[in-house]
This record gives C-alpha cells, sequence and structure tokens, in this order.
C-alpha cells in the first residue's frame, strides 16, 4: 500500500525548455513566467537576467552557464543533469537567453530528455537576433532598403566563422550575426571584398539592459569605433542600411523638440 502511495504522488518527470527573451525583464513571455511559477528545478544560462529568477518561487536555481570562456558545465552533463532532477524532483525548467531554438541547442537536450522517457515542452522567447536592434529603433527590414534579412552564428560547432556570412555579404539582406565579436576583422575583411566599405554596421553590446553600449559606423570604420568604445560579447551586429533608420528617427524626433520649444 505504502509503494502504490509513494508511485502515485511522485511527480511525472518533465523538461520545459523556455526562452527567457533578449535581457530586459519586460520582454518575457506570460507563458514562460507560468512555467517558472511552476517549476521544480531551474537550471539557467549566463544570459539569462538573474531578476527573472525571482519568478520561481519554489524551485532550486542551479547556474549552468558560460562565463569568460569558461564552462561550469559541458552539454553533455547538463543533458544528464536535467534528466537526473526531473527524475528526482519533477518538472525542470531549462531557461535559456533569447530564443532556445535559435542557435540555443534547446533541440539536443528536449531529444535527449525525450530518449530518456522525459516528457518535454518548449515555450518561445523574445530573439535577441531582432529585439536588440528594435529597441535602437533598427528595422531588420524596411521598404526600400531591405527585403530579407540573415540571421547567422558568428561561431560555428568547429570554432570558425559560418560560410554563410560569405553568401550573405553577396545579397541586399540586411545580416545580423550572433556571438561574432571574436571574428569581427575577418567579418569586416569579407564585406569590403564585396566593396562594401561604406555599409552601415551597429554592434550593440548587452541589448535592451542597463549598461547596454552601442556603436555605430560603416564597415570600413567599425573596427576603430569597437576599439574606442572598447565594445565585446555579448553583442549583436548588425549590418545593411536599415541601420540608418536609427539616425533618420532621431533627426526628425530633434526637429519636432525644436518646433515644440519655438
Amino acid at each position: 500500500m505504502d509503494i502504490n502511495n509513494n508511485h502515485t504522488d511522485q511527480k511525472q518527470p518533465k523538461l520545459t525548455v523556455v526562452g527567457a527573451g533578449p535581457g530586459d525583464v519586460d520582454l518575457i513571455t506570460l507563458k514562460a513566467i507560468k512555467a517558472l511559477q511552476n517549476a521544480d528545478v531551474v537550471l539557467y544560462d549566463a544570459l539569462v537576467n538573474p531578476a527573472l529568477l525571482e519568478h520561481a518561487v519554489n524551485a532550486e536555481l542551479l547556474f549552468v552557464g558560460k562565463r569568460k570562456g569558461c564552462y561550469v558545465y559541458q552539454q553533455e552533463q547538463i543533458n544528464e543533469l536535467i534528466v537526473s532532477y526531473a527524475k528526482k524532483k519533477g518538472h525542470v525548467v531549462r531557461l535559456k537567453g533569447g530564443d532556445p531554438f535559435i542557435f540555443g541547442r534547446g533541440t539536443e537536450e528536449m531529444s535527449y530528455a525525450a530518449s530518456h522517457n522525459v516528457a518535454v515542452a518548449m515555450v518561445p522567447g523574445i530573439s535577441s537576433s531582432y529585439a536588440v536592434p528594435a529597441m535602437q529603433n533598427i528595422p531588420l527590414t524596411k521598404r526600400g532598403a531591405s527585403e530579407s534579412f540573415w540571421v547567422i552564428t558568428g561561431t560555428t560547432k568547429a570554432h570558425k566563422l559560418s560560410n554563410d556570412v560569405q553568401l550573405a555579404a553577396q545579397s541586399n539582406a540586411t545580416v545580423v550575426i550572433l556571438m561574432g565579436m571574436g571574428k569581427l576583422s575577418e567579418i569586416v575583411k569579407i564585406f569590403e571584398a564585396q566593396s562594401k566599405h561604406e555599409t552601415p554596421i551597429a554592434i550593440i553590446q548587452n541589448g535592451t539592459r542597463e549598461n547596454e553600449q552601442i556603436g555605430i559606423g560603416t564597415i570600413q570604420s567599425i573596427e576603430a569605433i569597437v576599439a574606442r568604445k572598447e565594445l565585446s560579447n555579448p553583442a549583436i551586429i548588425v549590418i545593411g542600411e536599415v541601420v540608418n533608420h536609427r539616425a533618420t528617427l532621431q533627426k526628425v524626433a530633434e526637429k519636432v523638440v525644436v518646433r515644440e520649444s519655438n
């Protein structure tokens, strides 16, 4: 009788992979907050705003991210932790920055959990790839300037720049590169080879957070701007004519202020 009762009370092992958004605590979905509130364990990454963990009122919290190139856990260990905690505690929330299905390895973790008889679910997040530029008034598409956009990882599994950057540089599309600051010189050379020295480029560090910094220039000038402003990861690189939209809006806003003051 006791054995049956224990079996009934045991929670079903479950993994919910949750997107935490780009950094601003307000840019998280209601569904994500509900998942955190119902979590028994939360495994979270370095890019997650710590304030979001306050929603996980009943959960055990474990940091499993990477800081300054140092991994607290390797991916294989994280996979094993997910399964172990799910079977011991019940509902595991894997909280990841941005959207877990955009360079977030959420698919790998879900596949591993499912193969070990753990139920899986996914809550999409607001991706930094478009949200961070948007918060700086940089659209990824704009009529007459860009009809499409690329979102490319700056560092592949082999720790090299994606070959897709070469293809993207040949197009008129907006190019967004994540995790690419270590390859900035290489990126600049690729665009210069396409005679795009004057193409606008923006680099946004710590996007949507209080310590956000931005550098705007051209392909030809951006490395000097980055050096002067000491910009580094985590940052998003946006390349294309749409970057000019930010300055255009600022000029319009300044004219409105002048008219109102008169």
